[in-house]
């Protein structure tokens, strides 16, 4: 509880002075509008807000679960075979730098409007981080450990799976959540095109300058990120209560 004080109290700080500021009119509230506004709104639309939200983490997740399977296996492809790490990855790269919000109206007319666009959005968006650090995780290993399991005659499935991989779980574990923030951001950007959730939400709030809205839905993401990354949190402690090791493969997070 001690970890988290200092946040709240800057978060009921920055409130009461929104609140204040909002009210004595300092601050237009068409600008900004005040805490107090913002959960009105969310009551109001509570229904709208609640199915836009609810669509939106199935995406999220959607496209998550995808990144996770298929970064890892492209990882693991790769930690065997140096020539198609070679031959691929500076593509993956490549394609990494280019903005989501310039190729979505591409997955638009791959995929058509609705759940598909959006779950590739945040698939892609959410990739390269998953396979990246896996990646390195996987080739952190040093070679007298290597030296070891050849030895022993150890193969190459064996050496990953009994010594790689789990010399790399704490990178997997920071690829995870750096991934679960972005497959939300690729997420709303595939909305905002693609129509649905928080991002059209979002979207329709713009064209009719409602800003309460506008926060209302921000507050909602905020909302979502928190849960997913308590969730990583929850089962990361799970496995650290099993596995007690993988928390001195890169230090404890």
């Amino acid at each position: 509880m001690k970890r988290f004080l200092p946040a709240f109290i800057s978060f009921v700080i920055l409130t009461l002075s929104l609140e204040i500021l909002t009210r004595g009119g300092w601050v237009s509230e068409t600008l900004l509008p005040s805490p107090s506004t913002v959960i009105t709104t969310l009551h109001e639309l509570r229904a709208d807000f609640g199915v836009a939200f609810k669509e939106t983490l199935i995406n999220v997740l959607a496209g998550l679960g995808l990144s996770v399977l298929m970064g890892g296996l492209i990882s693991f492809v790769f930690s065997l075979s140096e020539t198609l790490k070679r031959a691929i990855l500076p593509f993956a790269v490549f394609f990494q730098t280019v903005p989501i919000i310039a190729i979505a109206p591409l997955l638009v007319i791959y995929f058509g409007f609705g759940a598909p666009t959006v779950i590739a959005s945040s698939f892609i968006v959410s990739l390269f981080p998953i396979i990246a650090n896996t990646l390195m995780g996987l080739e952190s290993v040093s070679e007298s450990q290597k030296d070891l399991f050849r030895i022993y005659r150890a193969t190459r499935l064996q050496t990953l799976w009994k010594l790689k991989l789990p010399h790399a779980y704490s990178y997997i574990y920071s690829g995870l959540k750096i991934s679960t923030g972005l497959s939300i951001i690729g997420a709303i950007a595939g909305e905002f095109v693609a129509g649905g959730g928080l991002g059209a939400l979002i979207d329709s709030a713009r064209t009719q300058q409602r800003v309460d809205i506008v926060f209302g839905a921000l507050l909602l993401l905020s909302l979502m990120g928190l849960l997913l990354m308590g969730a990583w949190a929850l089962l990361h402690k799970l496995i650290l209560s099993r596995r007690p090791l993988a928390s001195y493969t890169q230090g404890e997070l």
